[in-house]
């Protein structure tokens, strides 16, 4: 049987991996290749000519003076880990299919767990804020999806408080074949709610193709090209072919977090679907996927704890 090239490639494996980065030295090298491609650049004033203070392992530029440190302005600021690290993270967060829990990384990194949970969920920040740079092209199935279920005693039906509204698109190609796809967390499925998802998350020249829910007659107000088929509910409307990616990936995504994790808060929600949404997108490619999201990483702004663990995400 013909094995499909995407699924059985190679990727980065862990012997490569450690060929690459596994020292603090190969890190910082690494990280400095990321952060200045072409060399140092003073986020200040732009000049290039500097010196290196080796006592504190800073970079201060010979024209206004300021100092920068390496991991300084981008997610790694304020780091006490070492960049090894942060690389081993960024290894499983991009290899591992399924995810990977935080209480799991805990025990790959020999952190504790609010460590392996903050480093996790700052990785998987700069995973959503890549994504949400990039609007959806081509033809794009879009459907309405809830994660989580009832509770005895509280308001059934879509109206549950314990059921968080998202949307979920998958963008294919002409040929019909899935190219990437979003899920983005909603405050509901109404009008003005859609609106700013449509303007967002998809090109100008996409076309939609939805269900007959009403809220998604938003995406034509918008200017792009919406179609609406009706369904009819129940069992059979996930077998329409105008669907078949979106239903598909609603359910891998839905089987991976429940297998995953043992529960998960409502307001973080958009960085879990995001950590699966950035992966299936650079699915292609799996042994560049960890350059890449350190790339983004030091373009990233830095996060505090206290932003990660109370802040609503969106």
């Amino acid at each position: 049987m013909e094995q499909n090239t995407i699924q059985f490639q190679k990727g980065l494996s862990l012997t490569s991996f450690l060929c690459q980065y596994g020292t603090e030295a190969q890190c910082e090298q690494t990280l400095k290749r990321w952060r200045w491609p072409q060399g140092f650049v003073c986020p200040v004033c732009g000049h290039s000519e500097h010196c290196i203070l080796n006592v504190r392992n800073l970079y201060q530029c010979n024209t206004c003076h300021h100092q920068t440190s390496l991991t300084s302005d981008t997610i790694f600021a304020h780091t006490k880990l070492p960049l090894t690290t942060w690389f081993l993270a960024m290894y499983f967060l991009t290899q591992q299919k399924n995810g990977i829990s935080a209480l799991e990384l805990k025990r790959h990194l020999g952190v504790s767990y609010p460590t392996a949970w903050n480093l996790k969920h700052k990785l998987m920040q700069v995973m959503k804020e890549t994504d949400d740079r990039r609007p959806l092209h081509g033809v794009i199935q879009l459907d309405d999806v809830y994660w989580g279920g009832e509770r005895h005693g509280d308001k059934p039906g879509r109206g549950s408080p314990n059921k968080v509204p998202f949307v979920a698109a998958v963008a294919t190609n002409l040929e019909g074949h899935p190219i990437a796809m979003r899920m983005s967390k909603v405050e509901g499925f109404r009008k003005a709610e859609i609106t700013k998802w449509a303007l967002k998350h998809t090109d100008t020249q996409a076309i939609v193709v939805s269900d007959g829910l009403a809220c998604f007659s938003a995406v034509s107000e918008v200017g792009r090209r919406h179609y609406s088929v009706t369904t009819g509910g129940g069992p059979t409307s996930v077998t329409l072919d105008d669907f078949t990616w979106v239903n598909t990936m609603i359910g891998n995504v839905k089987n991976a977090l429940t297998g995953t994790y043992h529960a998960i808060n409502g307001k973080h929600l958009p960085r879990y679907l995001a950590e699966f949404c950035y992966r299936f997108n650079r699915r292609f490619k799996l042994e560049d996927m960890l350059p890449r999201l350190g790339q983004a990483a030091v373009r990233t702004p830095p996060m505090p704890f206290r932003f990660l663990r109370m802040a609503e995400v969106h």
